[in-house]
């Protein structure tokens, strides 16, 4: 059984040093960590939409506790204790709130420096099935990241005395036989970016080793392998990608004989015995009913998968250079950014930009969201013949779209669909608006209550999840086209702050027959908030926006932003000394 964990560090990381016995290109021991804010199919957990509320600009400087407010609330509760009293009880207060965080979220988001986290990968599969042989296939294929691999067999439980009398009627292979609490402490600091400890087992004595146990730094990619990972639902549940080898049971005997035998001088008749009373049944409780909770399963008959490591590799890659959000919310879609993009909203979102400046590079953009949406409309294939009288095999466009522009600002992307899409229709809808994005202050800027323990987390529930419609702005005017239920529609928007306009607004079309995955809201920019509202009230539905930004302020503000759109883009914004616009342009 194999128990050792491997770090790697890719030469240009701060951490590596070529005199660090743990981060050299060979396998070194390392450990794991973490907890996974999302539950493995994609669906929100009850506080994320606490996490979004404070993942924001303003969120950010309210996540810490205010020490200096504790202290003297805690001096205003002891007033019998002694000076030194009072300084040691304040100590231990702040010592035990996690770093003065409200919650272990916040202080998840604050580790991960707002937005990312590192990506966990869970490896299971029957014995000797190449668990091993996969893990290192995809820390070859991703050697510019720092990639941790830990194995289940570190995390063996000591036996008891009693136990260790009977160790060869002791069932290795069950999950009794893993300390899984601390597994899953272990996965979730390395989740947080901590450092940790991953005991060493010596199967000799069917003990931990003292003082030897390895310390393990994070790293951008964590793998957990082992039999059990993903049959065990406190694991499963904290891995953002699920990964079964498949191998022939015939297979993985031979091999298991032959590594037995060679490398751990057991006699055959004893590898055979054990196989058969205590592998094979656990493969068929345990294990094989595990495949099902896999996102990938890979065939290993052959001893080599290069198309599947591959596929796996650039998935990742693909992760790790995604927000959280993006990772959970299939249906968010964010352009992929560039210099051009980034350019162009440093230009828009200086306050000092001019008006006319300000328009055309907001157009620019509009027009790029625009035609990415258009990409996710249905096409029907069409040959046609070109003037040099060859076949092309092509595409041709869905002609039953429609444009919903949001007014006011909404009216400022209608030029660019109009280009896109010649003679296309284009309607529009009028919702009231109340501090800033259609709810009352009441509703819209309550703060979550702090939770000083994890588990409390997620019994903290949220009254977005179950928000009333009826608490919704109101649609004051609307004008659509008449057919409008047979198209796919274009909901223009180029500002989503709480979301609650723009639900007010999806619910009118769907109210007009209009179906959920036929609706594609397009944005320039996005909140936090705005996104986790619209993908889990319509996870039909398409998002797609050229920028995600960090959240709201308490006025409910987009921020970093944009300011007010509609008002800078068409010109009916007052000069003031919070925003100026209009001054002479510098690009």
């Amino acid at each position: 059984m194999r128990h050792e964990t491997y770090a790697r560090t890719p030469p240009d990381s701060p951490t590596f040093s070529n005199n660090s016995p743990y981060h050299s290109s060979t396998p070194s021991s390392a450990s794991q960590g973490g907890q996974a804010i999302f539950n493995g199919n994609g669906s929100p957990s009850k506080h994320i939409s606490q996490l979004m509320e404070l993942n924001c600009s303003v969120g950010k400087g309210r996540r810490k506790i205010n020490t200096t407010s504790m202290a003297l609330e805690s001096s205003a509760s002891m007033p019998s204790l002694s000076p030194h009293q009072r300084e040691q009880q304040q100590q231990q207060q702040m010592s035990s709130s996690s770093g003065m965080f409200r919650s272990k979220v916040d202080e998840r988001v604050s580790a991960n420096g707002g937005n990312r986290e590192p990506f966990l990968i869970g490896v299971a599969g029957g014995t000797a099935s190449g668990k091993s042989t996969v893990c290192n296939l995809i820390m070859n294929s991703l050697q510019e990241k720092r990639v941790v691999l830990l194995a289940q067999d570190s995390f063996y439980r000591p036996l008891t005395e009693e136990e260790r009398k009977n160790v060869k009627q002791y069932n290795f292979d069950h999950p009794d036989a893993i300390e899984w609490p601390l597994i899953v402490k272990t996965l979730k600091d390395l989740l947080l970016r901590r450092n940790v400890k991953v005991p060493v087992y010596d199967f000799v004595t069917h003990s931990r080793k003292e003082g030897v146990d390895i310390n393990v730094e994070p790293g951008d990619v964590i793998i957990i392998e082992g039999i059990l990972v993903l049959a065990m639902e406190a694991v499963r549940d904290l891995c953002h990608m699920k990964i079964f080898v498949d191998t022939d049971d015939d297979l993985r005997l031979a091999r298991r004989m032959k590594r037995d035998t060679l490398e751990r001088g057991r006699q055959v008749d004893g590898v055979i015995l054990q196989y058969t009373t205590f592998v094979k049944p656990m493969f068929e409780a345990y294990v094989s009913p595990s495949k099902r909770n896999a996102d990938i399963i890979i065939p290993w008959a052959g001893g080599q998968n290069s198309v599947a490591i591959d596929l796996i590799a650039k998935h990742i890659r693909t992760k790790l250079g995604q927000t959280d959000l993006r990772r959970i919310y299939p249906n968010l879609v964010v352009l992929p950014p560039h210099f051009q993009i980034r350019g162009m909203h440093t230009i828009i979102r200086d306050r000092t930009v001019s008006r006319s400046d300000f328009v055309f590079y907001s157009d620019r953009i509009i027009r790029l969201v625009v035609e990415h949406a258009l990409g996710y409309l249905p096409f029907k294939e069409h040959q046609i013949e070109t003037p040099t009288g060859e076949t092309y095999r092509g595409v041709s466009f869905y002609s039953k779209i429609c444009g919903v522009s949001m007014i006011r600002s909404g009216e400022a992307m209608e030029n660019a669909l109009r280009a896109c899409c010649k003679g296309i229709k284009i309607g529009k809808i009028l919702v009231k608006r109340r501090d800033k994005d259609g709810l009352g202050s009441e509703l819209l800027r309550r703060e979550s209550p702090p939770v000083e323990e994890e588990e409390n987390v997620d019994d903290v529930d949220s009254d977005e999840d179950e928000l009333d419609l009826s608490k919704l702005p109101d649609v004051l005017y609307q004008k659509l086209p008449s057919d409008i239920s047979e198209r796919y529609v274009l909901l223009l928007d180029p500002l989503l702050a709480t979301g609650y306009s723009a639900m007010a607004a999806i619910n009118t079309l769907k109210a007009e027959g209009v179906l959920e995955e036929r609706i594609l809201f397009v944005s320039v920019i996005a909140s936090t908030q705005g996104v986790h509202q619209l993908c889990t009230k319509f996870p039909r539905m398409k998002i797609i926006t050229s920028e995600v930004d960090a959240g709201l302020s308490d006025d409910n503000r987009v921020l970093p932003g944009v300011g007010e759109f509609g008002d800078r883009y068409f010109g009916t914004e007052k000069d003031d000394d919070e925003f100026i616009v209009g001054s002479p342009s510098k690009y």
